[in-house]
């Protein structure tokens, strides 16, 4: 076999974490594309027959099939047929070198991604697999938008202030952010630990991978192992399979939030996965290797949670390998002018409203209250504050009376001044304000306070309240 000599060398172009199989009968072709491809993506296996193929299907993930048609036994265009059926979602070059406009229509209904004839120029393969590659990525990347914005609330918009706290939390994110070693974030909610996994992310070497957040406590216990590894699942004679999000974080950071929700089973198999940089998929034979950084996050001391027997003592170790605490915003109070000129910069804009005005008593104000709900907390009354048209330091400050029925307290001053001034009692008189209009749900108490259930039962604990 005689390949066209090459008259201009392309340029270097890598895809350090994509997998590619070549599938072609013909030795010297088979050869010449592996190594082609082989100082070009992370890993290139090669086969001679579909059933070769379809061994190392079961036991790798592959981003690229470059697909020979004439293949003895079954033709590449059937099995492409086959592949697509049982689920496998990567990128198909196919290659020929006898073909008509029929067969190119019938490797595209097959599902090809792209079509070359032989002889080709290294260009042309390379042109495809960067055209294949970058599909894949973007896809990836599109999932992983699609998810965050369907699952995520409206998060504070950077780690803002000039504190001690603030500044030493942002120095230590910076020097860890330097190592590929697994994160552990605690601290209570609302205090910016998404912020704070994203800020590691970015001043990472892996800013090139996305940065894919995942909420272990929003996810159903029968679905969170299908959705972390990716799922296989046979039905109706075809096996349909589907990426998990390790797989959609390749060479980027997975940040679990609320790590201390995961099951014991799950937490298993997350352990697994940190030991041997590998997963496997629900239903799947295959293993599938990964390069990933972990960031967790936690509210409550995961040592009470080992203590208490809801979690994993070893998988505990493995997450603590870099323990940073973020502080409560009642800890660095001096941060909130900041805080609130830039939630109202940034929010005024995305709600399409005018900035409201802040007077230095207001602030003054703001720093006396407790702020349970943390960062988030704040964030909420700006954007509630912009809303209507005023800063509504009221909407903290419902007093006892609607919770008992009787008449509600109106402020004393038009900037929304409470009757008293004792912050703790205030503090008490919102949550259990809140709690009564709801009806005494904590989860939906939780939501509206900004802060979550188990703080809130908590604090109700230590005002002797009923559960």
């Amino acid at each position: 076999m005689s390949l066209p000599a090459e008259t201009l060398t392309p340029p270097l172009q890598r895809w350090p974490m994509a997998a590619v199989l070549v599938v072609d009968d013909e030795p010297g072709m088979r050869n010449f594309l592996v190594k082609t491809l082989a100082s070009r993506v992370g890993q290139v296996f090669s086969a001679e027959t579909a059933e070769a193929a379809d061994e190392l299907l079961r036991r790798h993930r592959f981003d690229l099939l470059v697909l020979d048609i004439a293949l003895p036994g079954r033709s590449g265009i059937d099995w492409l047929k086959e592949l697509r059926e049982r689920g496998f979602a990567g990128e198909v070059v196919l290659i020929t070198a006898f073909a008509d406009l029929d067969t190119a229509i019938e490797a595209l209904r097959a599902g090809a991604s792209d079509f070359i004839l032989k002889p080709f120029r290294v260009t042309q393969i390379l042109n495809a697999l960067r055209q294949g590659l970058e599909r894949a990525l973007l896809q990836r990347e599109n999932w992983v938008l699609r998810r965050t914005l369907s699952q995520r609330t409206p998060a504070a918009d950077g780690l803002v202030g000039d504190s001690i706290a603030i500044k030493g939390l942002q120095a230590a994110l910076q020097r860890v952010a330097a190592v590929d070693s697994t994160v552990l974030l605690s601290g209570e909610s609302g205090t910016g630990k998404e912020l704070a996994a994203l800020a590691l992310h970015r001043h990472s070497a892996r800013t090139a991978g996305p940065f894919v957040p995942v909420n272990c406590a929003s996810m159903s216990p029968e679905l969170i192992d299908g959705e972390l590894f990716g799922q296989a699942t046979p039905g109706s004679g075809q096996r349909r399979s589907r990426d998990g999000l390790f797989v959609y974080a390749q060479g980027g950071t997975l940040f679990l939030d609320e790590i201390g929700e995961l099951p014991l089973a799950q937490q298993a198999s997350l352990l697994r996965v940190l030991e041997e940089r590998r997963i496997r998929p629900v239903g799947s034979e295959q293993e599938i290797p990964v390069d990933v950084r972990i960031v967790a996050a936690t509210n409550p001391r995961l040592a009470d949670e080992v203590a208490a027997g809801r979690f994993r003592n070893d998988l505990y170790y493995r997450l603590q390998v870099v323990e940073i605490n973020l502080p409560p915003l009642r800890a660095h109070k001096e941060d909130i002018a900041a805080l609130v000129a830039h939630f109202i910069d940034t929010l005024a804009p995305r709600l399409g409203v005018p900035a409201i005005e802040v007077s230095a008593d207001e602030l003054r104000y703001l720093q006396q209250y407790d702020w349970p709900g943390n960062v988030r907390e704040l964030r909420n009354l700006i954007e509630r504050s912009l809303i209507l048209g005023a800063l509504n330091v009221s909407a903290l400050y419902q007093g006892l009376a609607r919770q008992e029925g009787g008449p509600v307290q109106r402020p004393a001053m038009a900037a929304g001044w409470p009757a008293t001034t004792d912050l703790h009692t205030l503090e008490k008189q919102h949550i259990l304000a809140v709690l009564g209009q709801v009806g005494g749900d904590k989860t939906r108490a939780a939501q509206l306070l900004g802060i979550s259930r188990r703080t809130l039962e908590r604090r109700v604990a230590e005002w002797g309240q009923p559960g």
